[in-house]
């Protein structure tokens, strides 16, 4: 827990928290800045501020406030000179690291979305919702910022899922990924049943990063895709599996519902359901991130939030399922849903 979060639950009077979160973009830009200049990369076991801004011709006064900003702000220590990488930002920062996560940047602090969170917050407040990423062309460009993106912020989870489905009963044959986006929830599935056939549903020019992966990983062969709206596409039927990954937040509950109806009407006698959610507490303020969700999806959604196992298991049963039963999925915040 940070110490401004700390002092908010012991109750002292300080202005930490508020003075945070008032310059909380500028940490933001600090992020990006040394993503994209691949400064946790460059600084490997240690560098000062000189041989950093030799590396990145950049400017070396500029290097050094911007790498003392972040040793302030935890992601590097320093020692005399020398710059030297958390244990955290080893592992998520350095791109040499298989659990690289800074490409999330990309679309996190892309320019449509920072205008989109910023510029107007009282307005999706008092409007409930905002018409947000929503309101943008199917094929637009962010959508693929998007992919490209968070593949590496949801890639452990892809890992992770295929783990657990890896102990079902029967393998599955024919699988389908709503909204596949990078595509590795269903890459995944394809490495643990090498029989499997995967059907990817997403935007057109999405799909073509999907299809990239899918060759990256060796199971092109196996893997099809239907571009469009998962609304409105005919995806077939007959699916041992259907996997939802990380999309019904952004729906109110009747149409997640809608989207289920149709989902559960594609499977085949056995199959099943599994989807990806971040999911709160009932007190809705826990755990963080799953709670800090639901201002997330306000804030780019006209009616999508962060539910709950009560919320899920309500839009399950108006589909027809019974329940909806949730299973997290350490270490990441999210959880499996299974629809049953």
């Amino acid at each position: 827990m940070s110490s401004t979060a700390a002092e908010a639950g012991t109750g002292e009077i300080s202005p930490n928290l508020i003075v945070d979160a008032m310059f909380a973009c500028r940490k933001t830009a600090a992020i990006k800045a040394a993503i994209e200049l691949d400064l946790f990369t460059l600084i490997g076991d240690g560098r000062n501020a000189a041989s950093l801004a030799a590396a990145t011709n950049a400017a070396e006064r500029g290097v050094r406030i911007l790498c003392d900003y972040l040793v302030v702000n935890g992601f590097l220590t320093k020692k005399g000179d020398q710059y030297v990488l958390t244990p955290s930002s080893r592992v998520f920062l350095d791109r040499h690291s298989p659990a690289y996560m800074g490409s999330a940047i990309e679309f996190i602090a892309a320019p449509e979305i920072l205008k989109q969170v910023l510029d107007d917050p009282t307005s999706y407040v008092r409007n409930g919702g905002s018409v947000g990423l929503a309101n943008m062309s199917p094929d637009n460009p962010v959508w693929v910022k998007f992919a490209r993106g968070m593949g590496s912020f949801t890639g452990s989870s892809a890992v992770s899922l295929a783990a657990e489905m890896a102990n079902l009963r029967i393998s599955p044959k024919k699988i389908l990924d709503i909204a596949a986006g990078h595509g590795r929830f269903g890459i995944e599935m394809a490495k643990t049943f090498p029989s499997a056939q995967i059907v990817a549903v997403d935007w057109s020019s999405v799909l073509e990063l999907a299809k990239y992966n899918a060759r990256q990983f060796g199971v092109a062969e196996r893997y099809k895709v239907v571009p469009g709206s998962a609304f409105e596409v005919d995806w077939g039927t007959d699916y041992d599996l259907i996997l939802l990954p990380n999309f019904l937040h952004h729906f109110d509950i009747e149409t997640c519902a809608e989207l289920l109806r149709k989902v559960r009407a594609s499977l085949s006698r056995d199959g099943k359901v599994v989807g990806v959610e971040f999911v709160p507490n009932d007190d809705l303020v826990s755990p963080p991130f799953p709670a800090a969700f639901s201002w997330e999806m306000l804030a780019s959604t006209p009616k999508g939030e962060a539910y709950t196992q009560k919320d899920l298991a309500e839009m399950a049963r108006r589909a027809g399922f019974q329940d909806a039963r949730v299973k997290p999925l350490p270490p990441s915040p999210a959880s499996l849903i299974f629809f049953e």
